[in-house]
């Protein structure tokens, strides 16, 4: 379909891609402490992952965040999306992948240290806010299963909430 024919309306909500890597070894997780001269989320543990390039589907997208920001590969799945909702246009869209690591240590990157971290551990670590939610919700995932569908926003008291569709 060309693109004269997509609909494309400034008026319809937008979304930039993004990608959320959470590689697995065993019952570990491969999670980025960001580091000290970050922005956002200095000092924090996330998953890897990142923008898309104009040309790059989610899938390749999240294969080169993964060795951008940790030197590894993995055999990776889609598991979910999430909306986050900014109140305004563009919003979030993450696509979330989970899978096994081929091997290896991770390497330190600008972005921070990658390192594997024990699912039980993540109560004891300072994580982004919406991080024990979804990687529960991941962890419990098996390759083969259906990706979960869900959108993020904050309420009239600035609670972040994570709503499962």
């Amino acid at each position: 379909m060309p693109v004269s024919d997509q609909g494309v309306n400034r008026e319809r909500y937008m979304l930039i891609p993004r990608t959320a890597i959470f590689l697995r070894r065993g019952d570990a997780y491969l999670l980025l402490k960001g580091a000290p001269t970050k922005r956002l989320w200095a000092n924090r543990y996330n998953g890897l992952g990142g923008h898309l390039e104009r040309g790059e589907d989610v899938l390749s997208a999240a294969k080169r965040e993964l060795l951008e920001e940790s030197g590894l590969s993995g055999d990776l799945w889609l598991c979910g999306t999430l909306i986050v909702e900014t109140g305004q246009n563009p919003g979030i869209c993450l696509y979330f992948f989970s899978g096994e690591s081929n091997g290896g240590e991770p390497q330190p990157s600008s972005e921070g240290q990658a390192e594997w971290i024990e699912y039980d551990r993540l109560s004891d670590l300072p994580v982004v806010e919406d991080l024990p939610v979804l990687l529960e919700r991941i962890h419990a995932m098996k390759r083969g299963d259906p990706p979960f569908a869900a959108r993020s926003f904050y309420d009239e008291h600035y609670q972040l909430t994570v709503l499962f569709g």
